[in-house]
């Protein structure tokens, strides 16, 4: 396991212990070291004030033990935002760029009691139905499509090209996309990562799955959003499209995050890179030194306390976020003895108690057979940079890598690459990056579904 910088700590009496600032979780600071900005709030005790945007304000768990408590503990920490005193109050800017990961949606993230039982369990059992052989033969089709696209290059951006297109593509099966609906979707959903027309974005991603549940109601079939229908619990169409939302975005981010930061474990990391590329355990391995150390969601959660609560020490005012950050807590020095047994199980990148996520052995499963298909389709891939000029995206909630440039031996293209896809004219000297990515995303689910069949 990958040990952890020390930093020096403020001696007792330092006003850093008691001077009620927020340390910043947006700026580029703590995007590029996120573990140096934990190492100081941990001078606050087991939660610390932080500013996650300018103008949003909460307090941070950073301690493992704390974080459980509180991740279990839904009668006194509930999720439900309308609870959040300062947005109530108008103290909270209504443009804030992380309103959209906060704000309340009826889906069973943001619920609490009957109602979170109600819709968590239309998600649990649609997704119990999945075959899990059906999904690992989907990835590699779905790896294999994309490093078709790219492996005459000899180069690739593992982020753009790859990592953030794996889990999009799947999920379309999944849901039981229709090529045009399945494009829609793709560019709707990558605009609102980008952060690109975001208002214009949740518009156009409700629609097409508005449209979706339309299409399930008069022909369902065999995929999770007519699984979901067919429940017992009968939800509305608003709630299925609030939980197929929910579960594209929930299950999009965290694995390209995943495989995103595994990948950069196994190009750079010595113990990795001294071994096979491709190799299953390796494989394993490097996913869990990311699930431990750099989780793919760091900071979320947020639970507004019922009531005025003392946790740990820490002071916490009803109504006020307090978010988890799973990766300060994984990386709690009273946790040496479980890092070092490389536990598999005691991490909380996957959160914990009734909220935890329902999805992880589907999202575990895309991220290992993704990886292997790329190493093995290309056993001389390194990365294309220096590790140290490698970025990270700002924000407060993930972690995840801007782009990560590798190259490679230049290989044949697959003979189904002679299928028109917009992708490849990614590959095309002329027009803008930003022209080559709009056409890629505009195409993605077509251009697979027209390159499998031929």
């Amino acid at each position: 396991m990958q040990s952890q910088p020390e930093f020096q700590t403020p001696p007792p009496g330092c006003p850093a212990h008691a001077d009620g600032m927020s340390t910043s979780l947006h700026g580029p600071e703590f995007a590029a070291a996120p573990h140096a900005v934990y190492t100081r709030l941990r001078q606050y005790g087991s939660t610390a004030p932080v500013e996650l945007a300018p103008g949003v304000e909460a307090e941070l768990v950073t301690d493992y033990a704390t974080a459980l408590q509180i991740l279990q503990n839904p009668d006194t920490f509930a999720r439900d935002p309308r609870r959040w005193r300062a947005l109530n109050e108008g103290r909270v800017p209504l443009d804030s760029p992380v309103l959209p990961m906060m704000m309340y949606r009826p889906n069973s993230m943001f619920s609490d009691g009957a109602t979170h039982l109600r819709l968590r369990q239309v998600v649990t059992d649609s997704l119990a139905k999945v075959d899990m052989h059906r999904v690992a033969r989907h990835v590699d089709r779905v790896a294999a499509y994309l490093v078709d696209q790219f492996s005459i290059r000899g180069k690739a951006d593992l982020i753009g090209d790859f990592a953030q297109v794996v889990p999009l593509l799947v999920f379309n099966d999944l849901f039981g996309c229709p090529a045009e609906l399945g494009d829609r979707l793709i560019v709707a959903i990558s605009s609102l990562f980008d952060g690109i027309d975001v208002e214009r974005a949740n518009e156009e991603m409700a629609g097409a799955l508005f449209e979706l549940v339309a299409l399930k109601r008069a022909l369902p079939d065999e995929d999770i959003t007519s699984w979901m229908m067919q429940h017992p619990a009968k939800l509305t169409d608003e709630e299925m499209v609030h939980q197929l939302a929910l579960l594209i975005g929930a299950g999009t981010e965290p694995v390209q995050n995943i495989i995103g930061s595994s990948l950069l474990q196994l190009l750079s990391e010595e113990q990795f890179a001294d071994g096979q590329h491709g190799g299953g355990v390796l494989v394993e391995d490097a996913i869990n030194e990311v699930l431990w150390n750099s989780p793919p969601i760091a900071n979320y959660a947020a639970h507004y306390p019922t009531r005025d609560v003392e946790v740990s020490g820490s002071r916490l005012s009803a109504g006020s976020p307090v978010l988890i950050s799973f990766a300060a807590a994984n990386a709690d020095p009273t946790l040496s003895a479980s890092r070092q047994t490389f536990s598999k199980r005691a991490h909380l990148a996957w959160g914990a108690g009734p909220h935890a996520c329902p999805a992880k052995d589907p999202a575990l499963l895309i991220s290992i057979r993704a990886i292997e298909k790329l190493l093995n389709t290309l056993p001389d891939i390194e990365l294309g940079v220096p590790q140290e000029t490698l970025t990270w995206r700002p924000g407060p909630f993930h972690r995840a890598l801007n782009a990560l440039p590798a190259r490679f031996t230049p290989i044949r293209a697959d003979r189904r690459s002679s299928a028109a896809h917009p992708a490849q004219q990614a590959a095309q000297p002329d027009g803008s990056a930003q022209d080559q990515g709009k056409r890629r995303k505009n195409g993605w689910w077509s251009g697979f579904l027209n390159w499998w069949k031929v």
